[in-house]
């Protein structure tokens, strides 16, 4: 298929902007479900209701926190990561997708408009990561910086704690692996450099689609496509070993990118690949649903009939395994493509790993490894 045939067959239809049925551009939800774990709230019980409570506005809301910790032990077993630290929760990227919103409501908020409105500040990061790396016991596993959420949201812009959290992982000479799809990663090009001089940092660039009416409804706040190339190939050439997460694939919106994703992402300097498949999990399955028939009402039972055959009749897995790969017919050609343009570009193709025999605390003499 041309690119031009896909940017008009994959163009979102125009929605009705009446009182009744206006749609939030920029943003991914739409709503705000209930939050499972609250007995009480607040809910709008008829659509032409005025109701003091909801008439905030579309604003984003910073909220400082100090927790107690930052670095989470990852439990489980098929995210390829042991250790993670997020900086800020909540996202205001707004991707429909993101397995992240369902963590949102721990806090209180909802998983939908709230999680891309109300954007906690974990404002003593970087002193909590400096007092974990202290720990005598500590042995440089390797920490995912974005386990969760991105840390280089437009939150960053203002606070800067990714930055200063990869300045205190640089002077311990820490490893870090780092996910985005903001290209405000490149403000730290300098220090992003001097990690991967030292192969204690690496970073995937989450590409979903090269289509920028999709991109813009599905992920309304993130980079475009162009200038998450633009990523991979100004800091691969700096020396920063650069991947891509393709992300979720879903069925009859972006599976069939997959092998111009890879082949661009290689062009400008990325070595190695992951993906997952599309899951819906908690709160997640109603908001897919309703972004999905608000812009794609054509095509949206097909694709919400794909994504249940493909994880048998649900939309959502929580076998270890199963879950981020999928079974069935299509997955399994998601999967086939996965591999069959891997090695015809050449991705993953090399044996690396972070190194941590660098690793010292600040006054300590010496390798501890």
């Amino acid at each position: 298929m041309s690119e031009k045939l896909q940017q008009d067959h994959y163009k979102v239809k125009p929605k009705e902007d009446t009182e009744e049925s206006s749609y939030h551009h920029g943003r991914g939800a739409q709503f705000n479900p209930k939050n499972r774990f609250l007995k009480n709230e607040s809910s709008k019980e008829h659509v032409e209701a005025i109701d003091d409570w909801e008439q905030g506005n579309l604003k984003t809301q910073y909220i400082e926190t100090h927790p107690k910790t930052i670095v989470n032990k990852v439990e489980s077993p098929d995210v390829g990561m042991s250790y993670s630290m997020n900086p800020y929760a909540g996202c205001e990227h707004g991707c429909i997708y993101c397995y992240a919103r369902n963590v949102h409501e721990y806090w209180g908020y909802s998983a939908g408009m709230d999680f891309e409105q109300k954007i906690l500040v974990k404002k003593n990061a970087p002193q909590l990561l400096r007092k974990f790396l202290m720990h005598p016991k500590w042995d440089a596993t390797p920490i995912m910086l974005s386990g969760n959420t991105d840390c280089y949201q437009p939150a960053e812009q203002q606070f800067r704690l990714t930055r200063q959290m990869l300045e205190v992982c640089n002077e311990f000479n820490q490893p870090v692996g780092i996910l985005t799809k903001n290209s405000w990663i490149l403000k730290d090009k300098d220090v992003l450099q001097e990690m991967g001089k030292k192969n204690i940092v690496s970073a995937m660039v989450s590409i979903t689609s090269f289509n920028e009416d999709l991109r813009r409804v599905m992920e309304p706040r993130t980079t475009t496509a162009k200038q998450k190339l633009k990523v991979i190939n100004e800091l691969s050439s700096a020396g920063v070993r650069m991947g891509i997460m393709m992300g979720p694939m879903i069925p009859g919106l972006n599976e069939h990118e997959m092998q111009r994703i890879m082949k661009a992402a290689r062009d400008n300097g990325a070595t190695f690949t992951a993906y997952t498949f599309i899951r819906l999990n908690g709160a997640i399955k109603l908001l897919f649903h309703d972004w999905l028939y608000k812009n794609f009402p054509d095509r949206a039972d097909k694709v919400w009939h794909l994504v249940e055959q493909s994880h048998d009749g649900k939309v959502n897995d929580t076998r270890w395994g199963v879950r981020m790969r999928g079974e069935g017919h299509i997955a399994k050609l998601v999967n086939q493509q996965y591999k069959k343009y891997g090695k015809l570009y050449g991705m993953n193709a090399e044996e690396w790993s972070l190194d941590r025999t660098k690793f010292r605390r600040p006054g300590m003499q010496g390798k501890l490894f």
